[in-house]
C-alpha cells in the first residue's frame, strides 16, 4: 500500500472515492499538509493499457499514483506551469508543460473526458485566485483536502515518449507571424499601405507643428497690441486645412487598399485551412466535433481578418505616430520630451502583465465557444430526434450550461481586462499633469515659449492617445493570436492516409482486389488481426458477421479511409498506397446503409461524383436505379430541392439516389454497406432492382444484416474477430454446419419468432446469443 500522509482533520464529505482513501491510507503527518485544490481520477497507463490513477493537485505539485500500491510521484508547479489537453483516436493526453517544454503527460479514454475538463478548469480559477503555483490549469471541482504524499513510481513518470506527437508550441503573439505566407502574395500592396500609412501619419503631425507661429508669430503678439497680418493667418490655417485634406486623402487609399489585402489573405487562409481539413482522413475527423471544426474554419478565420483589417493597422499606425512624435518632441526640447515619455515604462510594463493572462483567456473562450457551436450543430441536424423523444427542454438546458460556462469565461476575462484599460489611461492622465506642471516651469524660466508648450501639448495629445489604443490592441492581437494557433492546428496535421511521393498511374481500372496479412487497430483496439482475401474482378462477395467483426472496417481499408497498420491492399497488382488517392476513389462506388444527400437539387446530387454530367446522364442514372418515377412525381422533377440531408425524402427514395450518384460515375470496385437494412420489405425490393443494375460487371463487396440479400453474392466471406474463419457459397456453408450456418439458422428462428421481418435487422443480438 502506497501511504500519502493526510491531516488529522478529513472532511466527512470527502469526495475521493472510497477505494482511493484504502490505496492511499490516511495518517496523521508530522508536516503541516498542503492543501488539496483538486483531484481527478484516470484510467490508461503510459503504454495505453487500462490501469488505473489518481491525479491531485496542490497549491505547489501535482501528485500521481497508480494504482496497485506504487508509491506516489510528486512535480513541482512553478509560475510558468500550464496543462494542456488534447484528444486522439479515443485516447484524451493531459499534458503538464512549462515554458521550456514538456514535463509529464498522462493518458485516458474519453470516458474521464469531461472530469478532466473539470479539473483543467479548476486548476486555472485556482490560479487566476492567486494560488501559489500561479500556472494555467485546471480541475475537477472536489472538496478541499489535506494531503501530504511522498516517493516515487516507475509508473507514473514523465515520459514523453508516451506521446504520439512533439509537446505542442507555447502560443504567443509570434504566431501571428505565420500567416506571412499568406500575405507574401500581395507584399506589394502591403509596401504601398506602408507607405501610404508613413505619409498619411506625417500628414497628421503637420497642425501641431503650425500651431506654434500660429502663438507665437500671431496670437500672443496680438495681445502684446500687434496688428493681426491676415495673410499670415490665411497662410498657417490654409496650411492646416490642406495638411487635414492630404491626411484624410491618404487614410482614406490606405485604409481601402489594406482593407482589400486583408480579404484576400483571409479567404486565402480560410481556403487553405478547409482545403486541408478535406485532405485529412477519417481518423482526424473521429476525434474532432463538428462545432469546434466550424468555429475555427469560420469564426476563427473571421477573428484574424479583422484583426489584419482593422487593428494591424492601427497598430502601425500608432507606431509609427509614436516614433514621428516622439522624434518631434526632441528636437523641439528633448528636456520636455523626456518627461513625456515617462508614462511609458509603466505602460510596457503592465501589457506585459496582462499579455499572458489575456492569452490563456482567449484560448480556452475559444475551447468554450466550440462547446456552444458543438451544442447547436448536434441539436439541429438531430431535430426531429430530440422532438421525437420530447427532449426540448433537455436540449435548451445543455445549451443554457454551455452558454453559462462561456459568460463565466468572459467574465474572468473581462476582470483582468477592466482593470488594466483603466490603468493605462490614469498613467497617460498623470503623465499628462506631469508635462503641464513641468512646461508652466519652463515657460516661467524663459527656456521655451508659450507656442511651444502648446505644440508640446497638441503632440502630447496626440501620442498620449496613440499610446493608450496600442495598449488596448493587446486584447485584439490575443484573440488573433489564439485564433491563429487553433487555425494552425489543422493546416499543421498530417493525415495519416498520405499522397504517395511518387504516385503510379492506373490507365485501366479491371477491379482485382488482394487483400495480405492486413492488421489494424483503432488506438490500442486490435480490429482485423492477419487478414488476407482475394476478390476477382467482377466478382460479387458478400461480408457476414456479427457487429465488431472488421466488415465496415475492412471496406473503410479498401477505400483507403484509413491505411493498414500491417500488411497491404493491392488493387490489380499495385498497391493502393501508391496511388494518387483521389485517381483511386474515382473507380469505386459507395452506398451506404445511411445515404448522405447535400442541400440542393436532386440533378445536383446524383451528379455530385461527376458533376459535368449531362442531363440525359442523370436521368440514364436514375432510371437505373428505379428513381425516375419518383422523382417525375415530385413538383419540379429533377429540380426539387432535397431539404437539409436529404430530409424531404423518404429513406427509400434517398437510397435510390444514391445509388443513382454510383452508377453515373460508373466505377469498376462498388462497396455496398448495409445499403437495404433501414427500409421496409416492398422497399427494399425496388432498391434490390437496382442493386441488381448497379453491380453487373464490377467488383462488389456488400455488407448486410440480412442474409437472404446476400443469396446472389458468388461468395460469402465471414468474419469474426478481425479474421476470416469461412468462406463459400450460400450452399457450401450450410453444408458445412460452422459459423455461418449458427448466424443463418439464428436468424430463421428469430424470423419465426417475429414474422414481422424486423427480426432480420437483429443478427447482431442473434450471433451473440450463438456464440454465447
Amino acid at each position: 500500500m502506497a501511504t500519502i500522509p493526510f491531516a488529522n482533520s478529513v472532511p466527512a464529505a470527502d469526495p475521493l472515492p472510497a477505494e482511493w482513501r484504502r490505496e492511499i491510507g490516511l495518517q496523521a503527518p508530522e508536516a503541516a499538509p498542503l492543501a488539496m485544490l483538486g483531484w481527478v481520477e484516470l484510467d490508461l497507463d503510459a503504454r495505453l493499457q487500462f490501469r488505473r490513477g489518481l491525479l491531485v493537485m496542490t497549491p505547489s505539485q501535482v501528485w500521481f499514483l497508480a494504482a496497485g500500491g506504487n508509491e506516489p510521484v510528486s512535480i513541482p508547479l512553478g509560475a510558468d506551469s500550464r496543462l494542456e489537453l488534447a484528444d486522439h483516436g479515443g485516447v484524451g493526453t493531459l499534458q503538464l508543460c512549462t515554458d521550456r517544454g514538456l514535463v509529464a503527460s498522462w493518458r485516458f479514454t474519453l470516458a474521464r473526458m469531461a472530469a478532466v475538463q473539470r479539473f483543467a478548469e479548476r486548476f486555472e480559477r485556482s490560479a487566476e485566485a492567486g494560488d501559489a503555483f500561479g500556472g494555467t490549469v485546471a480541475s475537477e471541482v472536489h472538496a478541499p483536502h489535506p494531503l501530504a504524499p511522498e516517493g516515487d513510481s516507475d509508473a507514473a513518470a514523465p515520459d514523453a515518449r508516451s506521446l504520439s506527437a512533439a509537446p505542442e508550441e507555447r502560443t504567443s503573439t509570434w504566431t501571428l507571424f505565420r500567416i506571412w505566407r499568406f500575405a507574401r502574395p500581395y507584399k506589394r500592396r502591403l509596401l504601398a499601405g506602408f507607405l501610404l500609412t508613413l505619409a498619411s501619419t506625417g500628414a497628421t503631425l503637420v497642425p501641431p507643428y503650425l500651431t506654434m507661429p500660429l502663438m507665437d508669430e500671431v496670437l500672443i503678439p496680438f495681445q502684446n497690441g500687434v496688428p493681426i497680418d491676415p495673410r499670415l493667418v490665411a497662410l498657417y490655417l490654409g496650411g492646416l486645412f490642406a495638411a487635414a485634406l492630404v491626411a484624410w486623402s491618404l487614410g482614406w487609399a490606405r485604409t481601402y487598399l489594406l482593407a482589400l489585402v486583408s480579404e484576400r489573405i483571409g479567404a486565402d487562409l480560410r481556403t487553405a485551412a478547409y482545403e486541408h481539413l478535406l485532405r485529412l482522413s477519417l481518423q482526424y475527423f473521429g476525434g474532432k466535433r463538428t462545432g469546434d471544426l466550424m468555429a475555427r474554419i469560420g469564426s476563427e478565420t473571421d477573428r484574424i481578418n479583422v484583426f489584419l483589417s482593422l487593428h494591424l493597422l492601427d497598430f502601425a499606425t500608432d507606431v509609427l505616430m509614436i516614433a514621428m512624435t516622439a522624434a518631434i518632441l526632441v528636437s523641439i526640447d528633448p528636456w520636455l520630451a523626456l518627461v513625456t515619455l515617462m508614462p511609458l515604462p509603466i505602460i510596457v510594463w503592465l501589457i506585459h502583465q496582462v499579455r499572458e493572462r489575456l492569452r490563456h483567456g482567449f484560448e480556452k473562450l475559444d475551447r468554450i465557444w466550440a462547446e456552444v457551436t458543438s451544442v447547436l450543430a448536434d441539436t439541429i441536424p438531430g431535430i426531429r430526434v430530440v422532438k421525437a423523444f420530447a427532449q426540448e427542454r433537455r436540449e435548451a438546458e445543455r445549451f443554457r450550461l454551455a452558454n453559462e460556462h462561456n459568460r463565466l469565461a468572459n467574465d474572468r476575462l473581462n476582470r483582468t481586462w477592466s482593470l488594466f484599460s483603466p490603468s493605462v489611461t490614469l498613467a497617460t492622465e498623470v503623465g499628462l499633469l506631469v508635462v503641464w506642471a513641468f512646461g508652466i516651469w519652463q515657460v516661467s524660466r524663459g527656456r521655451i515659449t508659450v507656442g511651444v508648450l502648446t505644440a508640446f501639448l497638441a503632440y502630447i495629445g496626440r501620442f498620449y492617445t496613440r499610446l493608450d489604443s496600442m495598449s488596448r490592441i493587446v486584447s485584439h492581437t490575443q484573440k488573433a493570436a489564439a485564433g491563429a494557433k487553433r487555425i494552425f492546428e489543422i493546416l499543421d496535421h498530417v493525415s495519416s492516409v498520405p499522397e504517395a511521393a511518387n504516385p503510379v498511374q492506373l490507365r485501366q481500372v479491371k477491379g482485382h482486389i488482394e487483400v495480405r496479412d492486413v492488421d489494424f487497430r483503432y488506438g490500442n483496439r486490435a480490429v482485423l488481426r492477419g487478414l488476407t482475401l482475394d476478390v476477382a474482378p467482377g466478382e460479387m462477395i458478400g461480408l457476414v458477421g456479427h457487429s465488431g467483426s472488421g466488415k465496415s472496417t475492412l471496406v473503410n481499408l479498401i477505400c483507403r479511409f484509413y491505411d493498414p497498420t500491417d500488411g497491404e491492399i493491392r488493387v490489380d497488382g499495385v498497391d493502393i498506397r501508391s496511388l494518387r488517392i483521389a485517381d483511386y476513389r474515382r473507380h469505386i462506388g459507395l452506398v451506404l446503409q445511411e445515404p448522405f444527400l447535400f442541400f440542393g437539387t436532386i440533378a445536383e446530387n446524383i451528379a455530385y461524383g461527376k458533376p459535368e454530367a449531362s442531363r440525359a446522364e442523370i436521368v440514364a442514372a436514375a432510371r437505373a436505379a428505379h428513381a425516375h418515377e419518383f422523382i417525375l412525381r415530385l413538383p419540379h422533377g429533377y429540380d426539387s430541392l432535397v431539404g437539409e440531408r436529404g430530409q424531404a425524402l423518404s429513406g427509400g427514395e434517398r437510397q435510390r439516389i444514391s445509388i443513382a450518384r454510383a452508377l453515373l460515375i460508373d466505377p469498376r470496385v462498388l462497396i455496398l454497406d448495409e445499403a437495404t437494412s433501414s427500409v421496409d420489405t416492398a422497399t427494399e425490393q425496388e432498391i434490390q432492382k437496382a442493386l441488381d443494375n448497379l453491380v453487373q460487371g464490377r467488383t462488389t463487396i456488400a455488407i448486410a444484416h440480412r442474409l437472404s440479400t446476400l443469396r446472389k453474392a458468388d461468395r460469402l466471406v465471414v468474419l469474426d474477430r478481425g479474421r476470416v474463419v469461412e468462406t463459400g457459397t450460400h450452399e457450401e456453408l450450410m453444408k458445412r454446419q460452422g459459423a455461418y450456418f449458427d448466424l443463418y439458422r439464428a436468424q430463421q428462428r428469430r424470423a419465426e419468432i417475429e414474422p414481422s421481418g424486423n427480426a432480420d435487422n437483429q443478427v447482431d443480438a442473434l450471433a451473440a446469443e450463438v456464440s454465447s
